[in-house]
């Protein structure tokens, strides 16, 4: 069976290390899906989940939140470089759902104070909260 290496690294280290049939991401352009033998590339990704289906019994998927970063295939060899990373299992869905409160609390003040800076880093942080919570409900 053929097989992709699939490695995710932030700044506090490699995040996630392992084999793969399949990965799909959403980059600046739309969705992406990588199969062993995928053309070399270089892409922007997006705040989303990655979906990564692993070499094993029983076709695991893993699903890993990302806060955008770039992802490279080269040779069967995904490189995915994010500032943050976390799998489902590593995901406090409650604390997600309250900084998505929080985020949209944000949005609501920044919009009184008509702050378009402020505003779009609450968004930001709504995005980052969403796929939080998104990837931990897998």
């Amino acid at each position: 069976m053929k097989q992709m290496t699939v490695q995710i690294v932030t700044p506090d280290g490699v995040r996630y290390d392992h084999h793969a049939t399949y990965v799909q991401c959403r980059t600046s352009v739309g969705e992406m899906g990588i199969y062993p033998g995928h053309s070399n590339l270089i892409a922007p990704l997006e705040i989303a989940e990655i979906k990564v289906r692993r070499i094993d019994d029983d076709n695991h998927v893993d699903w890993i939140a990302v806060n955008g970063g770039i992802i490279e295939v080269a040779d069967d060899l995904i490189t995915i470089v994010s500032d943050s990373a976390e799998r489902e299992r590593d995901i406090d869905v409650s604390r997600a759902e309250r900084a998505k409160l929080v985020a949209e609390q944000e949005i609501q003040r920044a919009q009184a104070a008509h702050s378009i800076d402020q505003e779009r880093r609450a968004r930001v942080a709504l995005q980052r909260a969403i796929n939080r919570i998104h990837v931990g409900r897998h």
